[in-house]
């Protein structure tokens, strides 16, 4: 009975960790034609408070990066890694021992998507991220996400 409702307990407490990230870092998902069957896939962060939400390439071991995962799609290619738009931030770090690089308030990630015919599909995945301020950092977070393009 102990093991159940401690096992219980670490799991509602794990819960509540991962929402809180989610309470910080707000996202859109949206696309826009740019060229026949070329699409971009723009996932914008909206950091509230205080906190900041790291790059793809934070610059050193310990922060998780933002970091995209699509969904295999037959139908579409990803050209190349997304693209960030923003205040970028670089700032020494003494608890991660160097130069890591994040930003606040807003990032806009663009993802180029090309399709290999003109019907309509989506372009899925999750985008992977961690949030901190100058006090703490909360548990990585994941949200998934869909966007349509073509048609």
């Amino acid at each position: 009975m102990k093991v159940t409702l401690l096992s219980l307990l670490v799991m509602m407490i794990s819960a509540v960790s991962f929402a809180q990230s989610s309470t910080q870092v707000k996202w859109t998902f949206s696309s826009k034609k740019i060229a026949d069957k070329t699409y971009e896939v723009h996932a914008t962060a909206t950091v509230t408070g205080n906190w900041h939400i790291y790059s793809q390439n934070v610059g050193v071991d310990g922060p998780i990066p933002t970091a995209f995962t699509f969904t295999k799609n037959p139908l579409v290619t990803l050209d190349g890694q997304p693209k960030e738009t923003g205040k970028l931030i670089t700032k020494d770090e003494e608890v991660w021992g160097g130069k890591v690089r994040y930003y606040e308030n807003k990032v806009e990630f663009i993802q180029l998507v090309k399709a290999k015919s003109a019907a309509k599909t989506n372009v899925a995945g999750k985008v992977e991220y961690m949030v901190c301020n100058d006090e703490k950092c909360l548990p990585p977070s994941e949200t998934t996400f869909s966007v349509a393009i073509g048609g």
